[in-house]
């Protein structure tokens, strides 16, 4: 069975200081792994914005973001100029391609996406993405070709620009296996690898979970042998930093349950996308995790019934 690591790199921080230590981790135990870049401004600090959302203040609470985070990326954006992540920390990013991991897109304004892109049109999603891939190609001198949105957030713009973009496979949503989204009641050329596992910040400081066991509750989701694919993702800013030998924990015990580890291009490689099923994408609450996701929909037949 294969288990794809997917690492969400959202900060200045996390590119500078936990992108090499993943690098380092990964390469002890012969693991892959694809890492999804913010390549524009680290604007962290606007986060503040969600104060008002339901949950965040608890979840910013329990999973100790100064700590994580670091007081100056938190104030990036308000009292701080944002850095341009992508020039700043360009020669990073291209190490992880040069040691042989996959690299693809995570966004251009992390925050910018993450609380604005499901509300807002086609036109300003197209713009955004543009912008992105722009900054990815400055740094790669290719274009990504695979994304994976900031904070699970999506609209059905966002998907189709993936399709012209000429991805295969992105990891955009939450859900338990690999799909063809259906966008508009049609499905398109681009498809869905989602996060099938709950990620650490949405378990820590719940029922008693601590950065002690968390990596004994989460093997129990996969264990106690590989039965089926998962994808798993983490951030550069937690498992590559303060959480780190949490990471190396759940390496070891995934390799022990027998899963290869493996970037998404060799989950999408194993595939065939003719047996994919076909699913609407829903906005929907995960627990742990404040505000909507895009989540997998139940599969939909040919003729437009619940398969």
């Amino acid at each position: 069975m294969l288990l794809a690591l997917k690492i969400d790199v959202d900060t200045l921080r996390g590119t500078l200081e936990g992108v090499p230590q993943l690098i380092e981790t990964l390469r002890q135990v012969g693991a892959g792994a694809t890492f999804l870049f913010s390549v524009g401004p680290d604007h962290t600090g606007r986060a503040i914005r969600r104060v008002f959302r339901p949950g965040f203040v608890a979840k910013v609470n329990r999973t100790s973001v100064v700590s994580h985070y670091g007081l100056r990326t938190l104030l990036y954006g308000t009292l701080l100029p944002g850095p341009h992540i992508g020039r700043r920390a360009g020669a990073i990013m291209r190490q992880v391609r040069d040691a042989g991991f996959e690299v693809g897109v995570h966004c251009h304004d992390h925050i910018r996406w993450q609380d604005f892109v499901a509300q807002r049109d086609a036109a300003w999603t197209e713009r955004e993405m543009q912008r992105a891939v722009t900054e990815f190609r400055a740094v790669f001198g290719t274009a990504p070709r695979t994304h994976g949105a900031a904070g699970w957030q999506m609209n059905d713009a966002a998907f189709k620009m993936e399709e012209r973009l000429g991805m295969d496979y992105a990891s955009d949503t939450r859900g338990e296996s690999p799909f063809i989204p259906l966008i508009a009641g049609r499905p398109l050329g681009c498809a869905q690898l989602p996060t099938t596992l709950p990620t650490l910040d949405e378990l820590l400081g719940i029922d008693g979970i601590t950065a002690d066991n968390v990596a004994d509750v989460l093997l129990t989701r996969t264990g106690p042998t590989a039965t089926r694919n998962h994808v798993y993702t983490l951030h550069a800013e937690l498992e590559g930093m303060a959480l780190r030998p949490t990471f190396a924990r759940l390496l070891s015990g995934w390799k022990a349950q027998g899963y290869e580890l493996v970037t998404m291009e060799r989950l999408w490689r194993s595939l065939d996308p003719a047996t994919l099923p076909h699913c609407p994408v829903l906005s929907g609450e995960l627990p742990g995790r404040s505000g909507t996701l895009a989540l997998q929909g139940p599969p939909i037949g040919s003729d437009g019934a619940l398969a």
